[in-house]
């Protein structure tokens, strides 16, 4: 089965700035991509250019096997599309306003009206459909947003920062939507909301100066970080310290405060159990002991700030 989403070799210059810088990926059906990046990283330019908003300077992307830029009518009727800020015409409602998007779609009669309130139900804006979109909160206005790329039940979603503006509530159910329809969808998000990651997405791709510096999945990337498969351990025992940095596959031991200490597996080693039987021979009073996953945030801002992370 071909990629729902195919970008090869893609570039964006505007004058002397390189915004996307020679990016290539694919996504397929059922899987939900994760944009991470720094502000001006490229990553809602190269969504403008899959979505055919913006003319790459270089390169091709291919939507359901349509060529965006010698078949943009085919591709754009197979994505769904929700940019930065969610614009709308701020005198309509957002029943007059998904009434339009919809027309503009090809929906006409019950088809219209079913997808309408589909699209309402999803996102749960019923309380303000009547009421002008200028008046609505930055929740709200991005549920409208949303409404409108998911109106036509495409098989492609592009979403920038689709939580941006929620609150915790809303974030829950939006990241719950995103779920459910991935299953038969190819589904792009650009987020600054790292646990986004692991709630809604497959995979992460981090961008950074316009170019693509991590691919993988959120456990993969996680595995990345010098804290994966860490160990923390809380005991009120002497020597413990010495006796955890004397362990095989130990990097080091950090004393966290008198009582707790983290300590660093080398080579991404599985230690916890050897900790845990040196515990039980030293006769050890154990108060705390948990394993480390890896943190995202510590990836993310090592790559970016090109420290380097694990490779």
């Amino acid at each position: 089965m071909e990629p729902m989403i195919e970008v090869d070799g893609l570039s964006k210059h505007f004058g002397p700035i390189i915004a996307v810088d020679g990016v290539s990926f694919t996504v397929d059906a059922g899987s939900v991509l994760g944009f991470l990046g720094p502000n001006g990283a490229g990553k809602s330019t190269t969504m403008k250019m899959i979505t055919g908003f913006l003319t790459p300077s270089a390169g091709r992307i291919r939507v359901c096997g349509y060529d965006v830029a010698r078949q943009p009518i085919e591709a754009k009727a197979r994505i769904g599309y929700l940019p930065e800020g969610a614009p709308a015409y701020a005198d309509m409602t957002p029943a007059s306003f998904l009434n339009f998007a919809a027309q503009t779609r090809g929906l006409r009669g019950e088809e219209k009206r079913r997808r309408i309130a589909e699209a309402v139900a999803k996102v749960a804006i019923e309380p303000v459909l009547q009421q002008p979109i200028e008046t609505l909160s930055k929740g709200y206005k991005r549920r409208v947003g949303l409404a409108q790329a998911i109106l036509h039940d495409p098989p492609v979603l592009i979403l920038d920062e689709p939580t941006d503006g929620l609150d915790p509530n809303q974030k829950h159910e939006v990241r719950g939507l995103i779920r459910a329809m991935a299953q038969e969808k190819a589904i792009i998000i650009s987020t600054h909301i790292l646990e986004e990651v692991d709630a809604v997405c497959s995979r992460a791709m981090i961008i950074a100066r316009g170019r693509i510096v991590a691919d993988g999945t959120p456990d993969e990337l996680e595995a990345r970080s010098s804290l994966h498969n860490a160990v923390t351990i809380k005991t009120g025992n002497q020597g413990v310290e010495a006796a955890l940095a004397a362990l095989d596959g130990v990097a080091r031991v950090e004393a966290i405060d008198g009582n707790v200490y983290r300590v660093f597996p080398a080579d991404n080693a599985r230690i916890v159990d050897q900790i845990s039987a040196r515990a039980r021979e030293a006769g050890w009073t154990i108060d705390h002991l948990s394993v480390e996953s890896g943190r995202l945030d510590e990836v993310f801002r090592r790559i970016t700030t090109g420290e380097g992370v694990r490779p």
